[in-house]
């Protein structure tokens, strides 16, 4: 089945620590964008990209779409202060029909294979999520001091992407805004509706570049 993907790319990555937006950080001689974008454009089922920047930033990114050949773009948006707002603004631009994809411009190493399986899962269920089992040793920290070991096997790394109906998430958000609430992700719009988010399993390499050392796994995820 076919779906179009929203991908924030408008935040400046203070984390990473380079003065500039993360999403152009080459890797491989590409942007980190680049990559992340590739994916859905060498994608037979993706119909569509939304992609959502920092307006001072379009002309940058419009070169970028014409040096490496991305011709799905179907809207760039203007971001907001948050994250939330920034996907917001991104689905006002999605079809009502199908699923819609939501999607961090700096994970650039999902496959087509989980793709498609949570495209599936979410026409089944109406909102789905990537995520891997925690390996580690969870604790909670009150004050510098552990108050308590969390079990672990019902522990799950969240990743993107997420996949929903549109109407489904669309009106999370909606509620999300009319309450001020901010949430962590957008599954957690869906979660605070009442609604159920099915788990489908990630891979451990489908990361988000945040800060410095995750350069590093990326380059060896890459080969380098």
């Amino acid at each position: 089945m076919n779906y179009q993907v929203v991908i924030p790319a408008a935040g400046q990555g203070k984390r990473m620590n380079v003065g500039k937006n993360k999403q152009f950080i080459e890797l491989e001689q590409a942007p980190i964008i680049i990559h992340t974008l590739k994916v859905f454009e060498e994608h037979s089922n993706c119909s569509g990209i939304i992609l959502v920047i920092n307006e001072q930033e379009r002309d940058v990114f419009q070169k970028l779409f014409n040096d490496y050949h991305i011709n799905k773009i179907k809207s760039i948006v203007a971001g907001g202060s948050e994250r939330q707002f920034s996907v917001y603004n991104g689905l006002q631009a999605v079809d009502d029909e199908g699923i819609v994809l939501v999607h961090d411009g700096a994970r650039p190493f999902i496959s087509h294979k989980k793709i498609e399986d949570l495209v599936h899962k979410a026409q089944e269920t109406g909102a789905a999520t990537l995520a891997v089992p925690v390996k580690d040793t969870i604790k909670r920290v009150e004050n510098g001091v552990v108050v308590e070991t969390v079990e672990r096997s019902t522990l799950w790394s969240v990743q993107t992407p997420q996949a929903f109906i549109p109407s489904l998430v669309i009106d999370a958000h909606h509620q999300a805004n009319k309450d001020n609430y901010l949430g962590t992700d957008d599954a957690s719009l869906i979660e605070r509706t009442g609604k159920p988010v099915s788990i489908v399993l990630g891979d451990y390499t489908n990361i988000k570049l945040t800060t410095p050392e995750d350069l590093l796994i990326a380059k060896a995820i890459m080969g380098k």
